[in-house]
């Protein structure tokens, strides 16, 4: 994946999880889903270094153009959609303000400009370690 966005990630905080929590997966949509108000005005770009479904390569062709919505985005990770080495990055107008990173479909990455997104995932994801 080509990281364009790592001068702007400094200024964020981080916390990484397993993917699987049992015989759980934790897809993208559901993390999308526990991002509750914070996530629902973002434009997001993915990146994809394994196209491991059909949905990947609209994902892909949106991100391209000006990037989606996040309603448009978790229609295209529903149902069920398990990404292998995926990033999703999350501006609000300009300015990056959330990285979901997911590493060979057995870590999530997550870094947020604001404090209170990596709470609300904590609680969901007991077993989150900060980056």
């Amino acid at each position: 994946m080509a990281r364009d966005t790592a001068e702007a990630e400094v200024g964020m905080k981080g916390i990484t999880f397993p993917a699987w929590h049992g015989k759980h997966y934790v897809p993208l949509a559901e993390l999308l889903v526990r991002l509750g108000s914070f996530g629902l005005d973002l434009t997001w770009r993915v990146e994809f270094d394994e196209i491991v479904d059909p949905r990947c390569v609209e994902m892909a062709s949106r991100s391209a153009d000006a990037g989606m919505d996040t309603l448009t985005l978790l229609s295209l990770t529903t149902p069920f959609l398990q990404l292998i080495d995926a990033e999703a990055r999350g501006f609000a107008g300009d300015e990056l303000v959330l990285v979901l990173t997911e590493f060979d479909s057995s870590l999530w990455d997550v870094r947020a400009a604001d404090e209170r997104v990596l709470s609300e995932l904590r609680q969901h994801y007991p077993g989150a370690k900060d980056l």
